[in-house]
């Protein structure tokens, strides 16, 4: 597993606005993710004008997002599911003005008007082996309003996470399994983040303001 050269923008805002000749419509902020980073049609026209490199997710959602950890195709064994870095943008300067424009017609557009710029570090790595065990070692998430504060999470875990060896870890937690197993979704992550040393998840941030 190696640590990628990607590294996140500390540039929270576009401020570009879209060609005078497009028109918005509810469409364009159809299924709007309000606590993650999945950009909707209208984001995604934005992302264009303002030269942010944007890529699809789960082969159908799309979101600012690129290579944290990587690794070679492993079959058996701990293995990453993903890794990531991850951004939402907010709006300033001419954008915002155009975006305050169209809500008078079109109120949807507060949803875009309202949001923070966010930040969010993502890792997980699963485990399986012949004997017909499968399941997550570590899946972590992080995200902050601040650029400041998820550097400082980052340059805090990263070290942390390249230094385990994770199919050894993945060994311990079977051999443990009866302590975390029967635990629902968020016991489960207060339980290996106390296991891996590091900081407790903080994710799904409503980020409107």
């Amino acid at each position: 597993m190696k640590i990628s050269l990607n590294q996140l923008n500390p540039n929270g805002f576009w401020n570009t606005p879209l060609v005078d000749s497009y028109s918005p419509s509810f469409r364009d902020l159809d299924l709007f993710d309000q606590n993650g980073y999945d950009l909707s049609q209208l984001e995604q026209q934005y992302s264009k004008v303002n030269e942010c490199q944007i890529h699809t997710h789960r082969h159908h959602r799309v979101a600012i997002k690129s290579d944290w950890f990587i690794q070679s195709p492993i079959i058996v064994g701990a293995h990453l599911n993903h890794s990531m870095l991850l951004e939402r943008k907010a709006y300033d300067g001419s954008a915002l003005v155009q975006l305050n424009s169209w809500a008078k017609e079109l109120p949807l557009l507060y949803k875009v008007i309202a949001m923070r710029p966010k930040w969010g570090l993502d890792f997980s790595m699963d485990y399986v082996d012949y004997e017909g065990n499968s399941f997550e070692v570590l899946h972590w998430e992080w995200d902050s309003f601040n650029y400041d504060e998820v550097m400082s999470i980052k340059e805090c875990i990263e070290p942390k996470l390249y230094a385990i060896d994770w199919d050894d870890a993945a060994k311990q937690l079977l051999v443990h399994k009866d302590q975390w197993h029967h635990l629902d979704f968020f016991k489960q992550s207060d339980y290996k983040c106390n296991f891996f040393g590091v900081p407790k998840e903080q994710f799904k941030m409503v980020l409107w303001q």
